[in-house]
């Protein structure tokens, strides 16, 4: 990847251009978890060595304070279990629906081959835009997260025959239990999306087996 300038849009962000670039390129927006920053999910997109592909990575909008611990960006403040806190979610879900109108203007994104990967908070953040704007958005991968269907959100989940879903989670997963990708998972496909789900012996990370999984869930989609 060939880092590139940044426009001036409503999130700070990271932008790699492939090689050998065409009028419009399949494009992977990288969403990262809580208490991290655009860099942090730039590692995983480098280890599936896709090429051809436009990586755009922002930056959460709140610094990350909680419970004394400091560092890092977060999308929103926590709220129950399932449920983000509402007014800095709703907050950060404006911003990255604009941002993504702002990137397709800025760069060149091919809107027919665009894709929302995200982990554990970047993940739900994927979900809450992927599921208003899902005819604009070709796949969505969640790592570790969840569809916030309790959140407020007027979700879309029916009739989602176009969206193609990876889903992955770790069984041993302490921050967000693996049974509210369970649920997610069953609720996409009740809707008609295409979903691929898988589950490994982890806890709250992403290991060489699930890069794997998704290397051949997104060269496939791309394909």
């Amino acid at each position: 990847m060939i880092q590139g300038k940044a426009a001036k849009a409503s999130l700070e962000h990271l932008v790699f251009y492939p090689e050998s670039t065409e009028n419009q390129c399949p494009t992977i927006v990288a969403l990262h978890g809580r208490g991290t920053d655009e860099y942090d999910l730039l590692p995983l997109v480098e280890a599936l060595a896709l090429k051809g592909v436009l990586v755009v990575s922002p930056r959460a909008p709140f610094p990350f304070d909680a419970g004394g611990l400091t560092g890092g960006f977060a999308w929103y403040e926590f709220g129950q279990e399932g449920r983000p806190q509402q007014q800095t979610f709703l907050a950060s879900v404006d911003r990255l629906r604009r941002f993504l109108r702002e990137i397709e203007a800025s760069y060149p994104v091919d809107p027919k081959r665009l894709v929302l990967l995200g982990f554990s908070q970047g993940t739900i953040m994927a979900y809450a835009v992927g599921l208003q704007d899902q005819h604009s958005i070709l796949g969505i991968a969640a790592l570790s997260g969840y569809v916030p269907h309790q959140s407020g959100l007027p979700l879309i989940l029916q009739n989602l025959n176009g969206l193609s879903v990876f889903i992955s989670h770790g069984t041993y997963d302490e921050i967000i239990p693996v049974k509210l990708s369970r649920e997610s998972a069953e609720l996409l496909k009740s809707a008609g999306a295409n979903v691929v789900y898988r589950e490994y012996p982890m806890g709250h990370e992403v290991r060489d087996q699930t890069l794997r999984d998704l290397d051949l869930w997104i060269r496939d989609l791309l394909a």
